[in-house]
């Protein structure tokens, strides 16, 4: 599904350049759910804006079915860390979720069943008429990741979606993220900065090196596909899985390669 070649990306200074990405090689197959962890700076945030094709790489490519993407491609959906401003405040909820399918120029009736559809996906039916500043933060992501499935897309970008969300509703955000891609095979690569999430959400984990970054291990999540707050997170697998992750990340921040590699990237 998606295939990220060499990519490189360098931003030009006033006094030098800063080498954000070096090389990255990976693929994520048709279906997958990806999680991309890294130290902090490492260029996550880069990274995924180059596969949106938001930002152009310096080198290398982003293919998507094979295709090179040069910018914005159709069946791509992204959703990012400061719903806030992804949403518009004098919009209805309705409203801010059906605008992407007007883009589309899909028929009225369809929009309103997809938009109807999404909302009750992630539990939010009821408030079809209310607006963003109406609702709680963990609410107002609801109704991004609302936005996002109606648009149907065959993949989803998440930039570290939970980040600005309390703990309880976090967990409630993991799950339905979990459910719709099992529910509708969507293809998800999801960035975040939090070890338990990435090991908790992901079939696989790509942990980034210190910038200028690379694929440090491509890790594999052999935990069950059928996932619990409760029960997941006490399972000693869980605790070894997140402790290998923590390691390698400690030893990206101390510039520092590990001697072999947990699957390939």
């Amino acid at each position: 599904m998606l295939d990220v070649q060499g990519l490189r990306k360098v931003y030009d200074g006033r006094q030098r350049q800063v080498e954000a990405v070096r090389d990255l090689t990976f693929t994520i197959d048709d279906g997958d759910l990806v999680c991309l962890v890294g130290p902090s700076g490492c260029g996550k945030t880069t990274l995924l804006k180059c596969m949106a094709g938001l930002l152009p790489p310096t080198s290398g490519e982003v293919r998507l079915r094979g295709k090179p993407i040069t910018g914005p491609p159709p069946g791509m959906a992204v959703v990012f860390q400061e719903y806030g401003r992804s949403l518009f405040p004098w919009m209805s909820v309705r409203d801010n979720v059906e605008l992407p399918l007007r883009q589309k120029r899909i028929a009225r009736g369809k929009r309103r069943e997809l938009v109807d559809e999404a909302l009750a996906a992630v539990g939010l039916a009821d408030t079809h008429n209310a607006y963003p500043w109406q609702l709680s933060g963990g609410m107002q992501q609801r109704v991004a990741i609302a936005r996002a499935v109606a648009y149907q897309p065959d993949v989803l970008l998440m930039d570290e979606p939970f980040a600005a969300v309390d703990a309880q509703t976090r967990a409630d955000l993991e799950d339905l993220i979990r459910q719709l891609w099992q529910r509708l095979g969507v293809t998800i690569l999801f960035v975040t900065h939090d070890i338990d999430e990435a090991v908790y959400l992901g079939q696989r984990v790509l942990i980034l090196s210190s910038s200028p970054t690379v694929v440090q291990e491509s890790l594999r999540i052999d935990l069950p596909d059928t996932r619990d707050q409760l029960h997941t997170r006490a399972e000693p697998r869980f605790t070894q899985l997140r402790g290998h992750v923590y390691e390698q990340i400690q030893a990206a921040k101390r510039g520092q390669r590990p001697p072999a590699q947990a699957g390939r990237p």
